[in-house]
């Protein structure tokens, strides 16, 4: 039996939008176990059991599609994903310039039924979303899951750390899933693993308003510099708060570069971050332009480089090649004190593929 006092309790905890939805439309109808201030409410279990989704977390790829649809739903416009894996761990960092999360209710989120979507509940082609209950069931199967950056109208960072031993990945995750165009001239995806990469072209396809960037976390950062361009300084100069996606591009030197870095979960060391301000590493392109591209290069006809033999390498998968040894590269450099001075140089010739990575030694 609930006590008066109990009762009590529990009206004064519920909150003025409680109350209000309560009045409107009645206890028996009631979606809402608690109010947590400023847009945010905890779902009760019915509620959010009947907006249960069609799967929940089982795999690293169902994560990065609910992490993007967190930044959608936010009203992003720009998305920005890292993901690495070292010794089985995959971490993935999701940046974007969406509203953002109070301070406040950073921890809360990854609770169960934590929402921000009371009314505003979605489906679309990977289930149903806001129900209060993809954060939470992230945090239930990574060892980390993290708001590392966020504030009311300044965006979010959010890290997930993974072991792939406990929650499985597709094996192949360097390889672009093949697109192309349907019969009213749109990409879509035809083939390919199911991994990652093309949850996240899956993803930039469906919400063409959207720039969603992909690469490692130092790529990441270059990209961020350049989209922050000469913004960074104009709000700066505004004495506005800088939201978080701007704040690399402010940076005033490599040390503080790296710091910035780190602040939006991007681990990138200080040498690093002096060939990034450097601008020896180019920014991204966004998913879809690098689609578009893909898709450009094929309508016209192969783009190739060969050997007398008539091997043929298509030069977009050399350029990719090439980004790949230059990542790996960046790991032993970072312990022999190197820094590239120069792009690889990837060689086909008779019997061989030889690549050059020109480099200076750190002092």
């Amino acid at each position: 039996m609930t006590t008066q006092s109990n009762r009590d309790t529990t009206d004064d905890a519920r909150g003025p939008l409680v109350d209000f939805v309560a009045e409107v439309t009645g206890d028996e109808f009631l979606k809402v176990e608690e109010d947590l201030g400023e847009g945010f409410v905890r779902l009760n279990v019915a509620e959010a059991e009947r907006r249960q989704a069609k799967h929940d977390i089982r795999s690293v790829e169902d994560i990065i599609i609910e992490l993007l649809r967190n930044g959608r739903d936010a009203g992003a416009q720009h998305l920005f994903v890292a993901s690495t894996i070292v010794d089985g761990v995959r971490s993935l960092t999701v940046i974007d310039d969406g509203a953002g999360v109070p301070l406040d209710l950073a921890r809360r989120i990854f609770e169960a039924r934590v929402t921000s979507k009371l009314t505003t509940i979605s489906t679309d082609e990977w289930g149903i979303h806001g129900r209060g209950m993809a954060l939470y069931s992230i945090a239930q199967n990574a060892r980390r899951a993290e708001l590392v950056a966020s504030g009311s109208d300044l965006g979010a960072a959010l890290v997930v750390e993974v072991s792939t031993a406990e929650l499985g990945e597709r094996a192949d995750q360097s390889s672009w899933p093949k697109v192309e165009r349907d019969g009213g001239g749109e990409l879509r995806v035809v083939s390919g693993p199911h991994n990652l990469i093309r949850r996240v072209v899956e993803f930039a396809l469906a919400h063409p308003k959207l720039r969603v960037y992909l690469g490692s976390p130092n790529e990441i950062l270059a990209t961020l510099i350049a989209h922050g361009g000469g913004r960074a300084r104009c709000v700066a100069d505004a004495g506005e708060v800088l939201p978080h996606c701007l704040r690399p591009a402010a940076a005033v030197d490599a040390p503080a570069l790296a710091e910035s870095a780190a602040d939006l979960g991007l681990n990138v060391g200080v040498r690093s971050a002096y060939r990034i301000a450097r601008g020896e590493l180019a920014p991204l392109r966004d998913v879809r332009s690098q689609l578009l591209k893909r898709a450009g290069t094929t309508d016209a006809g192969p783009d190739i480089e060969h050997d007398h033999r008539g091997l043929k390498f298509d030069k977009q998968d050399v350029a990719e090649f090439s980004g790949e040894v230059e990542r790996a590269f960046d790991a032993l450099a970072e312990k022999y004190y190197l820094s590239q001075s120069a792009e690889p140089k990837v060689r086909l010739s008779k019997n061989a593929l030889t690549i050059r990575i020109p480099f200076d030694k750190d002092l």
